[in-house]
């Protein structure tokens, strides 16, 4: 029996292209068409201030620049890609994270760093550094919850304090990370004694610079995050409000998290218009936001990896024409 042929390289690609551009196309039409089914608006962004809403979609694509800087910083020594590609895969799990479930973005993520032109890196490399992405991103976001949970009402104060203690809980597994290696459990298993012995070298003195640097750029980035959503409310017609739009990311981050979730940005859309009608926002405003700010995102993830992808590509060539003149 005669296998089907294998198509170029450069069909695949396009292929995948279109397919990525049909998704955003498809995105922003259930928006219009959501929007439009429970509000008065014709879209999300119907009469939204557009300096705002500017300002807001710059502010969520600086926050992948910083989450890829962040990443790049947690892959153990010798086993480092270039930061344009984790660029590429982190913005490329982000937009295709928006309707896959069970977190199979992370299988994204590994791809695409695995696919790119001139990355030799292993699997368990990649995994243990998200682990450790994973950990340091709930002790990042732990000042911005600790602030959201003082200034919110009793309403969300309990979620946010959920929120507050695993941040908490994953600052007390670095701390002791070199010492859990030694308990009988992990001495039994390879895959749990690797975990934690990758966990404990960031307690050394070149991890815990690596870390505390990667602890900055996601903090940064929840921030800018944050400072958009704000932003973005502003647009809509609710008073510039840092607390609420605190209230929005972590509540949404912690949502996000859960392994049976059917998607990343659906799921903090629908987060995000429960807490805002919890807060007593407006429905108009609530879901106008909710579905803006997941279009937003969207369309930030794939510029941001369309950002990576051609950054790499010209590393590469620059590479491969600066090898050019010694082969010949």
């Amino acid at each position: 029996m005669v296998g089907r042929p294998l198509l170029p390289a450069s069909t695949r690609r396009r292929r995948r292209l279109v397919a990525g551009t049909a998704f955003v196309l498809l995105t922003a039409a259930a928006s219009i068409l959501v929007a439009r089914k429970l509000t008065h608006a014709s879209w999300p962004l119907d009469n939204a201030q557009p300096l705002l809403v500017a300002a807001a979609a710059s502010a969520y694509l600086v926050s992948f620049l910083f989450r890829a800087r962040g990443w790049h910083r947690l892959f153990p020594p010798g086993d480092c890609p270039g930061q344009a590609g984790c660029l590429a895969s982190v913005g490329a799990a982000a937009a295709g994270g928006a309707v896959l479930p069970f977190r199979l973005d992370y299988l994204i993520k590994i791809g695409t760093l695995r696919r790119l032109g001139g990355v030799r890196i292993g699997l368990e490399a990649i995994v243990l550094s998200i682990i450790s992405l994973g950990m340091i991103d709930a002790i990042a976001m732990l000042p911005l919850s600790i602030s959201a949970t003082a200034t919110s009402g009793s309403t969300l104060r309990g979620p946010l304090l959920v929120v507050v203690l695993f941040g908490i809980g994953c600052c007390t597994l670095f701390v002791v990370g070199g010492r859990v290696v030694r308990l009988p459990l992990l001495r039994r298993s390879r895959r749990l004694r690797r975990i934690s012995e990758h966990v404990g070298q960031h307690t050394a003195t070149g991890g815990r610079r690596d870390a505390i640097v990667a602890w900055f750029y996601l903090f940064a980035c929840w921030s800018t995050r944050a400072f958009g959503s704000a932003a973005l409310l502003a647009a809509l017609g609710l008073s510039f409000s840092p607390t609420t739009a605190l209230s929005v990311i972590c509540l949404g981050a912690a949502a996000s998290v859960i392994p049976i979730t059917s998607g990343g940005v659906v799921v903090n859309a629908g987060a995000a218009a429960g807490i805002l009608l919890a807060l007593g926002v407006g429905k108009n405003i609530a879901i106008n936001f909710s579905l803006a700010s997941g279009l937003l995102l969207v369309l930030s993830a794939v510029a941001a990896a369309l950002l990576g992808v051609f950054a790499s590509m010209t590393v590469s060539a620059i590479a491969r024409r600066s090898l050019a003149p010694g082969r010949a």
